[in-house]
């Protein structure tokens, strides 16, 4: 009954008030139920530390896997309705422009052979002139007429009846092509009207785009706000990691940091953001991964049945040096690591390095289509300072053309690793396959990795996987 009551008075609530247009959508049950969990499954993590700290961490949290990607979103549809207005003004200013050069060209017309000029005998006497000159325009005439040849259509003519039928049928025609059913003075001021309706309607939609461009402008303000807010509290997380004394809450705290950390990668790459027809072109190509995005932090990939715990943890963070002792080569095609190398975050190989860690590497630069998988492991790669290359192909061929090239590949994940998902695997493109770029081994062996897609426009995604010794690692 409690309930009922509730969700009457809401009811009524509503009926009086009507929520604004601009409000942001409301989030379902399910991912309001995930969002909970997964505070309090963080709260849990975090028991024991300050409570002025953990809440921090938990705002963080919030920012980066709610209140950013909500913002995301909306500046993202303002941007495209900023789009969509400015095209409706410029094809109403283009409009304009045609009915104003039509009244000017009329204008001269009247000027040199007076407004009651009739076009449409005109026209007929053109068509006329064209035939008798054997022109393209007998063809046109005879099919008026009903004559086979010039002398034909020249008998035709000569009848008063085919003239004056000629000449009604050319008029319609004409007038159908050229708008000359009307007089020049009619004309006139039938063009004058439309250029004062067309005014109108550019002037509307020019303020329309106007409007939507200060939506947009602002939204994207709002968005960067948010991730300013992020940056800050990030850096003074940094500060404080040394109160966090149990490796649970160290761990949470980390990841946390990280996925703010990669959320701020998605500002730098928008200032490098394509053109519409560019975005177009990249996204019809391949190398694209096609799962569905299930937010900035999602967990598509279940946990293995399997247990991980014969697995070597290898936990560390995404910029802290590591072990260079070579780890287990759990893949029969793996070649074998030339010496002298080791697995050090972030590497020694300068971005757009064609040689290092005694191979070539093949890069160019970067030539995979934006926003693909494959572009942002390039990228995030060059941050590191891990050797990558440029022509790699789709996502899942990467360990067979870097193992060519010499890079070292196997079974076994690291940090800064790309990780290689087949055709298919763990519900990406049944065709290309995907990539992905290792940031953190977390103690339960599962993978922390960020990593790019067509589908998320521009923008880089995080994620869990519960099965990495299922994948092949290009190291270095």
């Amino acid at each position: 009954m409690a309930c009922l009551g509730l969700t009457l008075s809401m009811a009524v609530v509503n009926i009086a008030a009507p929520a604004p247009q601009a409000a942001a959508a409301t989030p379902s049950y399910s991912q309001l139920a995930q969002s909970k969990a997964k505070k309090q499954s963080l709260q849990s993590k975090l028991s024991g530390v300050n409570s002025a700290l953990a809440q921090k961490i938990i705002e963080l949290d919030d920012l980066t896997n709610n209140q950013i990607p909500a913002a995301q979103k909306a500046a993202n549809e303002a941007a495209d309705a900023a789009e969509s207005a400015q095209e409706e003004a410029n094809a109403a200013s283009a409009r304009l422009e045609a009915a104003q050069k039509d009244k000017s060209d009329l204008e001269k017309k009247i000027k040199e052979t007076g407004e009651d000029y009739d076009d449409a005998h005109a026209a007929v006497a053109e068509l006329a002139r064209d035939s008798f000159h054997g022109s393209a325009a007998s063809d046109t005439m005879s099919m008026v007429t009903g004559a086979k040849n010039t002398d034909d259509f020249i008998k035709s003519m000569q009848s008063s009846a085919a003239v004056t039928r000629s000449e009604s049928n050319a008029a319609n025609d004409a007038a159908n092509a050229q708008s000359t059913q009307m007089n020049r003075k009619d004309r006139l001021a039938a063009i004058e009207k439309q250029i004062t309706e067309l005014k109108t309607q550019a002037e509307s939609d020019a303020a329309a785009a106007q409007k939507a461009a200060a939506n947009a402008q602002a939204k994207t303000e709002q968005l960067n706000a948010l991730r300013d807010k992020g940056t800050s509290q990030r850096t003074y997380l940094e500060s404080q990691q040394s109160q966090l004394k149990s490796a649970t809450a160290k761990e949470a705290a980390q990841i946390v940091l990280l996925q703010s950390q990669i959320d701020s990668y998605n500002r730098q790459l928008a200032a490098q953001k394509p053109s519409a027809q560019q975005q177009i072109t990249a996204n019809s190509g391949a190398q694209g991964s096609t799962r569905p995005s299930g937010g900035s932090s999602s967990s598509s990939s279940r946990p293995s049945t399997s247990t991980n715990t014969s697995r070597p943890s290898n936990s560390n963070s995404s910029h802290s040096s590591s072990s260079s002792s070579r780890p287990s080569n759990n893949s029969s095609s793996s070649n074998s690591r030339p010496s002298g190398m080791n697995y050090s975050v972030p590497g020694n190989c300068p971005q757009g390095s064609t040689y290092c860690y005694g191979h070539a590497t093949g890069n160019v630069g970067n030539a995979y289509p934006w926003s693909q998988c494959t572009w942002w492991s390039y990228i995030r790669r060059g941050q590191l300072s891990l050797p990558v290359g440029s022509y790699l192909g789709n996502g899942q061929d990467w360990g067979n053309s870097a193992r060519r090239l010499g890079y070292y590949v196997n079974n076994t994940p690291h940090v800064g690793a790309v990780m290689v998902f087949r055709a298919g695997q763990d519900g990406h493109s049944p065709i290309y396959g995907h990539v992905a770029i290792v940031e953190r081994i977390n103690s339960d062996g599962s993978v922390f990795v960020s990593e790019g897609g067509s589908i998320w426009q521009g923008n880089v995604h995080y994620d869990t996987l519960y099965d990495p010794y299922d994948h092949q690692y290009v190291h270095y």
